[in-house]
């Protein structure tokens, strides 16, 4: 068995500090070694600012950014040629309180295939790329699919995957 271990440093500032709820500054940066600072805040309903990521935001982008790299892992080994993959991901949270949790996620890969005999094999590598992706195995949310697969330029066959976590 491989563990990975993964570090972050998240930094906060607020010469006022949490004085009170509704002034405090949400805003911070997130780093890690090698890579930009990722600015974020809290979602607008939490009195964030809209205009940078939300934790919320980064848990759907991780989900839609592994399942991409599973599925074209799968893609390349089995010999389908994907020329292009956009998804239009989305999900839902349910607050209750102070507290909440998201209640699903669904994943809308839009793909484009080389040839028209790759469709079937890549409507099909969506299932095993969800069961290898880390962090859809990590949450406790049902993440499902609804995947279009195109040959370039033609519309062909549309699949749709329902895997709940």
């Amino acid at each position: 068995m491989a563990e990975h271990r993964y570090a972050t440093q998240l930094t906060w500032a607020d010469p006022g500090g949490t004085r009170d709820y509704r002034t405090y500054a949400r805003r911070h940066e997130v780093v890690a070694p090698g890579r930009p600072v990722l600015v974020g805040s809290a979602d607008r309903p939490f009195r964030g600012d809209p205009a940078l990521w939300n934790p919320e935001l980064l848990l759907l982008a991780a989900l839609s950014e592994c399942h991409l790299l599973s599925y074209l892992s799968f893609c390349a080994r089995a010999g389908v040629v994907v020329t292009s993959y956009t998804d239009h991901a989305a999900a839902t949270m349910s607050q209750e309180g102070m507290g909440g949790h998201f209640t699903e996620a669904v994943l809308r890969p839009e793909v484009v295939v080389a040839d028209a005999s790759m469709v079937e094999q890549a409507e099909a590598l969506h299932g095993p790329a969800h069961d290898a992706c880390f962090i859809a195995s990590s949450v406790s949310f049902p993440v499902r699919h609804e995947a279009t697969v195109t040959v370039q330029g033609t519309v062909q066959g549309t699949a749709e995957r329902e895997v709940a976590r």
